[in-house]
């Protein structure tokens, strides 16, 4: 059931899109800016596009659910490569690895916006969003790219239950972040390292888990699993290690903490995070 005040919210955010005129949503097959995509094509019609960055720090898998979202709900879909990885200053994987990789993005969009005849470039960022670490939200504020869930103050679970209402397959879709987020800061990105982290996670999608991470420590991976699905990887160790190996690892460890959203963010003292999100106490 969605509750009064989330259903406010709701026509609070179809104002503000209308406001707007016409968008590119920022769009990434996650349960915001699935919604996000949802209400623009009601309000805006043919006058919003979705697009997907394209790269080596997202896997095939999420690439080809993005594509096939946009046309479940008719609106037209744009792949646009990205650079990322070809800027030292995000390979190096500093603590402000995402504001390179986030200002990189919304100019390719504000490009294609300005092609397009487009006003504006749009992201799925919540309002649950402005107090997590998250260097890329001030690449989109320089760059002037708007946040209307955000705006409009909906949370992710508000998110998600407008998200079951309408039908949305993304609606219980577990938070997803890009495959670099799973190096420790310091530790250099490549591209052969990202597709020996996809194919990790490939490997343990296949055997039916969710809402997980491997994390990458050179040789080390690192699983970052629910705590529901702690006896059945002990279950299928042999079969997680064969696989494991295969992509790549030589060690493969369990982490008795369990899945945490951002938990390499925890290396950083607090003060960082604040300056670098523009943050303040």
């Amino acid at each position: 059931m969605v509750e009064a005040s989330t259903w406010a919210k709701y026509e609070r955010l179809k104002q503000i899109l209308a406001e707007l005129g016409s968008a590119v949503v920022a769009y990434s097959a996650g349960v915001d800016s699935t919604l996000l995509l949802y209400a623009a094509r009601e309000v805006l019609g043919e006058r919003v596009i979705a697009a997907t960055g394209l790269s080596d720090t997202y896997p095939e898998e999420e690439i080809a659910e993005a594509r096939e979202l946009a046309a479940e709900l008719g609106v037209e879909h744009v792949m646009v490569r990205t650079e990322e990885l070809t800027d030292p200053r995000y390979t190096m994987n500093s603590h402000q690895r995402c504001y390179f990789c986030k200002n990189e993005l919304y100019g390719k969009l504000l490009e294609l916006a300005r092609d397009r005849g487009l006003a504006h470039v749009i992201d799925g960022t919540n309002a649950d969003d402005l107090a997590d670490f998250r260097p890329g939200l001030r690449a989109a504020r320089k760059l002037g790219v708007r946040s209307p869930l955000q705006e409009a103050g909906l949370t992710k679970a508000e998110i998600r239950a407008l998200s079951q209402h309408f039908g949305l397959r993304t609606w219980d879709k577990p938070a997803y972040a890009c495959l670099s987020s799973r190096f420790p800061y310091g530790t250099p990105i490549t591209v052969e390292k990202l597709r020996q982290v996809a194919a990790a996670e490939r490997a343990l999608r296949e055997l039916g888990f969710r809402g997980f991470r491997v994390r990458h420590h050179e040789e080390i991976a690192r699983l970052e699993m629910q705590p529901e699905d702690l006896p059945r990887v002990v279950e299928l160790r042999e079969q997680i290690v064969e696989r494991l190996r295969a992509a790549g690892y030589r060690f493969v460890t369990l982490d008795l903490e369990g899945y945490r959203s951002g938990s390499l963010n925890a290396t950083l003292a607090e003060p960082v995070k604040q300056a670098v999100s523009g943050r303040s106490r």
